[in-house]
């Protein structure tokens, strides 16, 4: 018996692995990009760069196999941004006890929404799950929707307040327009 072999067969077993693993990777990262690429194309609301970070931030994208399993991701990222941006709304609120009334009106408006939605994403992750594609759609337009009303709410006053959640909003935004837009290739590829 060889004294060598079972050195090279653990060898030639490694290396196999870390080969399957970079190729593995290296689908993923084109499956990223070319879905970025595609949601960008569609919607001008979507920048391929934030796209494309958003998924590398998140390491289960990048063991994703086909667009099915990173739409779901999609979603889940979208829910820890609506997630945290609700604690920090709640942070907000907490720390800063002498707000304006009118910025404290808007955040108390904020945090409803966005609360509301974290309730919304259980429904759409399970009508995402169980193929509901369409149904999907509208429980993250609603989520969608809850960006823009929480922007929104800050422009109403004539004096220009400025509010302190504008790019979690824009984040917030974007990341819900990708879900959709990955929903929408899925259900053009169900017709």
């Amino acid at each position: 018996m060889n004294p060598s072999f079972p050195f090279s067969s653990s060898l030639f077993f490694t290396l196999t692995i870390i080969f399957c693993s970079l190729h593995s990777l290296g689908f993923a990262n084109r499956l990223i990009q070319q879905t970025c690429k595609n949601c960008s194309k569609t919607d001008p609301n979507i920048s391929y760069k934030f796209c494309v970070a958003s998924f590398e931030s998140n390491h289960r994208s990048q063991h994703a196999k086909n667009l099915e399993e990173l739409g779901l991701i999609s979603i889940k990222i979208t829910r820890h941004n609506v997630t945290d941006t609700n604690a920090h709304i709640n942070d907000l609120l907490e720390k800063n006890k002498s707000l304006d009334p009118f910025i404290k009106e808007c955040l108390d408006d904020c945090l409803e929404v966005y609360s509301d939605s974290i309730s919304t994403f259980r429904e759409a992750i399970r009508d995402y799950k169980a193929k509901r594609h369409s149904d999907c759609n509208v429980k993250l337009s609603s989520i969608i929707d809850a960006s823009t009303t929480c922007e929104d709410g800050f422009k109403q006053k004539n004096n220009g307040a400025i509010s302190p959640l504008t790019k979690r909003n824009k984040d917030t935004f974007q990341l819900s327009a990708i879900a959709l837009s990955i929903i929408n290739m899925l259900i053009n590829s169900d017709v």
